[in-house]
């Protein structure tokens, strides 16, 4: 997750052509940036589960304060969070980078992923490593004496993030779930995942500012849909949110081409 508007300063067999093919037949596993709170996915979750699929929305929160190894933390909570079920890993913003680790820990009950404006996983990499120079600078300048960065929503100006979410009482909660978080976190290379991916996913893009990672997902052979709005809008338009999610994995959804499926 960089910025809210991307300017630079968060349970299926399945086939690769006709995307994610068991939606109900799985628990969808909803899995928010470490940089928000779990809060981001809760309205999206209400949605689902009244559609009739079975969703868990874990919370990464104590593995980042039980400190290093957090990536290892956060994909092992993510990986517990299935029950033992078959999954559908559902990520977004930075939960993407998460998922490489956490399908891996899940082997075969892993039955696709869905990346939503999300960072695809880069194995090997930092977070700092995939994002411009500039950016990792300026969040290393903002680290307090204990090496602990503000709060994802004070990278930006109120201004902004009002533009996103207009709803006083909607970004006060938002707020609030963003925690502080160490920079050692970001400077953290991901573990490997030997041959991932191994299961086809889809991607579900919100805004301009994920277009290369779009790119990157049809270049897997994924499907990817389009509902350009901005980054937030699992808070603002979680129906349609749900909806787009629904057509990536359940079976008879729109195929591409459809007149909502961009190429």
């Amino acid at each position: 997750m960089n910025s809210p508007t991307g300017s630079s300063p968060g349970h299926a067999a399945v086939d690769c052509a006709d995307g994610l093919a068991e939606g109900r037949q799985a628990r969808l596993v909803l899995v928010h940036s470490p940089l928000v709170g779990c809060g981001t996915w809760e309205p999206v979750a209400r949605d689902l589960t009244a559609a009739g699929y079975a969703v868990t929305v874990p919370d990464l929160a104590g593995a980042v304060a039980a400190g290093p190894p957090y990536h290892l933390r956060q994909a092992r909570v993510i990986a517990d969070s299935a029950a033992g079920q078959p999954a559908i890993l559902i990520g977004h913003s930075r939960a993407g980078p998460l998922l490489a680790a956490a399908g891996t820990m899940l082997g075969e009950k892993v039955r696709g992923y869905v990346f939503v404006d999300a960072r695809l996983p880069a194995p090997g990499h930092s977070w700092m490593e995939t994002v411009a120079p500039g950016l990792a600078a300026w969040l290393r300048e903002r680290a307090d004496p204990q090496g602990r960065l503000p709060p994802w929503p004070q990278w930006w100006g109120e201004e902004e993030l009002a533009a996103l979410l207009p709803d006083p009482a909607v970004r006060q909660r938002f707020v609030a779930g963003c925690p502080r978080l160490p920079l050692a976190m970001f400077t953290e290379v991901h573990p490997p995942a030997p041959g991932w991916p191994t299961t086809p996913g889809g991607y579900l893009q919100l805004s301009e500012a994920y277009d290369d990672e779009a790119a990157r997902a049809r270049e897997l052979g994924w499907p990817v849909r389009q509902q350009l709005s901005h980054h937030l809008a699992l808070l603002t338009d979680p129906g349609q949110v749900a909806r787009e999610l629904r057509r990536l994995i359940t079976p008879g959804a729109e195929r591409p081409g459809s007149p909502r499926q961009r190429p």
